[in-house]
């Protein structure tokens, strides 16, 4: 749902990429930046307690994630090992920030509503990584795991937003997010599971009698390079 947003933050992020692209950075060091900065804002600012600022410093740093496609763009230097190299170190970020969070219950925490708000940060770290793992071994099979109520986007913006919220002393805010963000990301795995299931089982699509005749053909003279 977010992911329609990009074109217009790609817009307003425009006169920075086009600065960025006349310096050396190349697209796979802003990505490399972007999840150092996450990393070392997690896991320093929310075990600590500083929850607000913590955020603030992640959000800046999630920029990059816009920043380093939009730079591969305008350089002409996209390619495999960036997607890549964007895809895994986004799984570093998203373990840092839930990470940080689960450190800030275990030395700040009091009584058991804590105690479960801690498995709750734990179940979505790992169901978000199931998330994004199903889309990535569907597509590896050639099937469609492409589906969703919340994809990183919108599970990036719920955690954050409570997390920063709760950092301001809104009152439920912490709570209320992370049990709605474990719900989506739960809904999402089992969207995503079931599409792949789908794809897999889906006949095939007919072969028209044209093909047929081709391939035929092509047996008949040899023209084939290796085994099918």
């Amino acid at each position: 749902m977010l992911n329609k947003l990009r074109p217009v933050l790609a817009r307003v992020l425009g006169p920075i990429v086009e600065a960025l692209a006349r310096t050396p950075l190349t697209p796979n060091a802003i990505t490399i930046i972007g999840t150092v900065g996450v990393t070392a804002s997690a896991l320093t600012l929310y075990p600590t307690g500083h929850l607000f600022i913590g955020t603030v410093a992640c959000a800046i740093f999630v920029l990059a994630d816009i920043l380093d496609g939009a730079l591969a763009r305008v350089k002409g230097t996209s390619g495999p090992f960036g997607a890549f190299l964007d895809s895994t170190l986004d799984r570093v970020a998203d373990a840092a920030i839930f990470g940080g969070l689960a450190c800030y219950f275990v030395l700040h925490g009091h009584g058991r509503g804590d105690r479960v708000l801690f498995a709750v940060t734990l179940f979505c770290l790992v169901s978000g990584a199931l998330v994004s793992y199903a889309k990535a071994r569907a597509q590896s099979l050639g099937l469609n795991g492409d589906v969703g109520i919340a994809e990183r986007p919108e599970r990036m913006v719920i955690g954050l937003v409570a997390i920063g919220l709760s950092g301001l002393g809104v009152p439920y805010v912490l709570p209320v997010g992370l049990w709605l963000l474990a719900a989506v990301s739960a809904v999402t795995f089992g969207q995503r599971v079931l599409a792949v299931r789908r794809s897999a089982v889906a006949p095939a699509a007919p072969v028209s009698d044209a093909a047929t005749s081709g391939a035929a053909t092509q047996r008949a003279g040899g023209g084939t390079d290796g085994p099918a």
